[in-house]
């Protein structure tokens, strides 16, 4: 995969309210790249309100100030899907409908458009999760690690130049998320991609490395 741009993320006093509740206070925030930070918290205190302002997704029902920054541009008002801001959730949402090959091909960018360059790319990345040769199975026949790191590849692909992360490890038993954890900020570090980290789990922040923060 190609490495991307090291560009540090920045919040600028981030303000978030829910009918006049405020949720996130004045954020300001910078995230080194290769760096993740954590943030945790109650149950609806904000953590995954604060991704979405991020990546653009955030419910009209919120109110929300401040800025988004990655490296010199201001996404504040960019469209969801030309942020280059990647996400990963606790299901990994593979499409059933497709292959664990033709999963990984969805997130390609334009960039890659010849048929055998799609098709080296899928490869390198699956025989860089020790997938190799997986690219014809059906996401169904995968195991939960496996799905985790196939979802983590289908994230990188599309070559964000941020990384999200909301309770991704969640669903996975005490060995595989103590590996995943390792593979995704192994991989958050490898590319410079600074990495935005939700969770209830102080494994989680330990293995992480970076700052926690804490959301009241």
């Amino acid at each position: 995969m190609n490495a991307t741009q090291h560009r540090p993320l920045h919040l600028r006093d981030v303000r978030i309210t829910l009918h006049a509740r405020e949720l996130i206070p004045g954020l300001n925030l910078a995230v080194r790249p290769g760096e993740c930070v954590t943030v945790m918290g109650p149950s609806g205190c904000g953590k995954s309100t604060l991704l979405a302002y991020v990546a653009g997704t955030l419910d009209p029902a919120f109110r929300a100030t401040g800025r988004v920054v990655i490296g010199e541009s201001d996404i504040t008002d960019v469209a969801p899907e030309r942020r280059r801001v990647g996400i990963q959730f606790q299901d990994d949402l593979l499409f059933p409908h497709l292959s664990v090959g033709e999963n990984l091909a969805f997130a390609l960018t334009d960039r890659v458009r010849e048929r055998q360059a799609r098709l080296r790319h899928v490869e390198a990345a699956l025989e860089e999760a020790d997938l190799a040769g997986f690219a014809a199975r059906d996401p169904a026949t995968l195991s939960g690690g496996q799905r985790a790191r196939v979802a983590l590849l289908r994230t990188l692909l599309a070559e964000p130049l941020v990384l999200l992360l909301d309770e991704p490890f969640n669903r996975l038993d005490s060995q595989l998320r103590h590996d995943f954890r390792r593979f995704v900020f192994d991989h958050a570090l490898q590319r410079g991609l600074p990495a935005l980290l939700v969770t209830h789990d102080a494994a989680d922040a330990q293995a992480a490395g970076g700052p926690v923060i804490e959301l009241r």
